[in-house]
Formats: C-alpha cells, sequence, structure tokens
C-alpha cells in the first residue's frame, strides 16, 4: 500500500487501484508506521504526502516486491516444468532392469535432478522408507494384499512373472513347461524370508501340496543364477531379469509372478518433477513387458 501511495500521489488512488476504501489504505499505513517507528508520511494540504524515511522504504519495497515476483515466477516454473530433485529408493533387481533406461529417458529434463539408492526391501519396510524418499519401487506377491493407501498412493508399474531357471542340462530343460509336481525332490535356491518371491514359492507349495524349502537362501538374483549354472539347485526367478545363460521355463497350471509398483506418499506425483519420473517409469515398464 505505500508503495501504491507513493506512486499514485493519493490515499483515494491507491484505495482505487488496489480494490479497496481510502479508510483500509489510511488504516494501513497508519499501522505500518506503528510498526516500524517512524512517520512515513505527513500533512500536505488537503492530502498527504511522504517523509524522508517513507521514500527510503518506499525504494527498499520495491527491492522486496521485486524479489517476491522473482520467487513467484521461479516457483511456477516448478508448477509447471519438471525440475529440482526426485529421491527414489528402488530394489535391486529392479535397478537392474529399469534404471538404466529410466536415466536415459530423463535425459531431456537437464534441470531434473533424480537422486536413486537401492533398497533390499521387504513389502513391510515400504511405508518408512516414504519419510526419506519422494518414490519407493517395490515389489510383493500378486495374491498379497496391497499396502494401505489412507496416506500412501499406489502406482502399479509391471506384473513380471516369475520362471523356473534350471541348469543346463536338466531332466526337464527340454519341456516348454515344468509343473511343480515334476520338481518334487530338487533343491531349491531361494530370496530371504519375507520377500516376494520367497512368498510366491511358499504359496505355490501351499497350494499343490509340493514341498520347496530352499536349501540356500540368496537375496542376489545373480548370485543364484550362478549356483544355478553350476548345478547346485533350481530356482523361482524374475523373468525380465534373469540372465539367458540360465535355462528359464514357466510353470504349468500356476500364476507365479510379482507386481512391482511405486508408492508415494499422497500429494507428492502433483509435482511435476515427479510426474515425470512416474512417466518414464511407466514407459520404461512398457517397452520391457512389450519386449
Amino acid at each position: 500500500m505505500l508503495r501504491e501511495f507513493a506512486d499514485r500521489g493519493s490515499v483515494t488512488s491507491a484505495a482505487r487501484a488496489l480494490h479497496c476504501t481510502p479508510s483500509a489504505v489510511s488504516q494501513q499505513l497508519r499501522a505500518l508506521q506503528a510498526e516500524v517507528g517512524l512517520a512515513l508520511t505527513e500533512p500536505a494540504g488537503r492530502g498527504l504526502r511522504l517523509t524522508d524515511a517513507g521514500r527510503a522504504l518506499v525504494a527498499r519495497a520495491d527491492d522486496v516486491l521485486a524479489a517476491l515476483d522473482r520467487a513467484e515466477a521461479e516457483l511456477d516454473t516448478y508448477r509447471s516444468e519438471p525440475r529440482g530433485r526426485v529421491r527414489v529408493a528402488i530394489f535391486p533387481s529392479a535397478a537392474l532392469m529399469l534404471l538404466p533406461g529410466l536415466l536415459h529417458r530423463l535425459t531431456e529434463f537437464p534441470a531434473l535432478d533424480v537422486d536413486v539408492r537401492d533398497v533390499d526391501m521387504t513389502p513391510a519396510e515400504v511405508p518408512a522408507l516414504i519419510a526419506d524418499f519422494d518414490i519407493v519401487v517395490t515389489h510383493r506377491d500378486e495374491h498379497a494384499e496391497q499396502l494401505p493407501t489412507d496416506r500412501l498412493e499406489i502406482v502399479h508399474l509391471l506384473r513380471e512373472p516369475l520362471d523356473v531357471a534350471l541348469p543346463p542340462g536338466h531332466r526337464l530343460a527340454g519341456q516348454e513347461k515344468v509343473r511343480l509336481t515334476e520338481l518334487a525332490g530338487e533343491r531349491w535356491l531361494g530370496v530371504n524370508v519375507g520377500f516376494p518371491v520367497d512368498d510366491v514359492l511358499r504359496s505355490l507349495s501351499v497350494r499343490t501340496g509340493v514341498p520347496a524349502r530352499p536349501v540356500h537362501r540368496i537375496n542376489d538374483f545373480r548370485v543364484i543364477e550362478a549356483l544355478v549354472l553350476a548345478g547346485h539347485g533350481v530356482a523361482l526367478l524374475p523373468r525380465y531379469t534373469m540372465s539367458p545363460a540360465v535355462v528359464s521355463r514357466p510353470l504349468a497350471g500356476l500364476r507365479a509372478a510379482r507386481h512391482i509398483e511405486a508408492v508415494l506418499r499422497t500429494g507428492t506425483s502433483t509435482r511435476p518433477a515427479v510426474t515425470k519420473v512416474l512417466e518414464a517409469l511407466h514407459a520404461e515398464a512398457a517397452s520391457l513387458s512389450e519386449g
């Protein structure tokens, strides 16, 4: 109001420009004078004029309001363009599958800074990770309950089938599909309890009555593949990340898969930067499933 008064020369003109009453302008100018402890206006005929202190404050007001305009303009770019930092947590096998392509897709947005961490997570650990990350890429057995959505947003990315990994030369390697009953008595290689692939293997065992208890539990799929290739057992592994050196066969008569999802705190996806990362994740996941 002080700047409008200085620009327009009278309380009435300032009030007209600000769409308020002259008394409201006068009241705000008096309140400002009380706050700074100096007279900012003085009588001049039937109106008011600025004092030296008033003119000094108007000059600084121009600086302050210009800075606010610049701040608002910068915030507008964050509202309309993908820029700023997006923190992503992703479990290792999804990082192997999605991360190279995801980062390539985001190179066209130089103002977008993606900070990625690989985290070997169980579904139960996801809500705590939301406190430190904007997007958490997680996985779960397709028969398991989804995370509660009262404070979280769940975005489906990909359904990845789980296939049986067999050593080269295995007696079942020549078949197109393998029944779980045909694997009775095999040495199984699995992941730690609580992780989705183990959940799938246990649920398959319950549904078929065929025991499939891992003799070794290793979370690194590349190590499991090496053990399979060396003839130390069979395993249930994700289809899209499995090495072509391993003999991979789908299960016959059973659906076995994990769902890969992006989890966010409610409202986070409204940020253009987060939206762009989600779009890139969707596109990369789609390219994998189509391929």
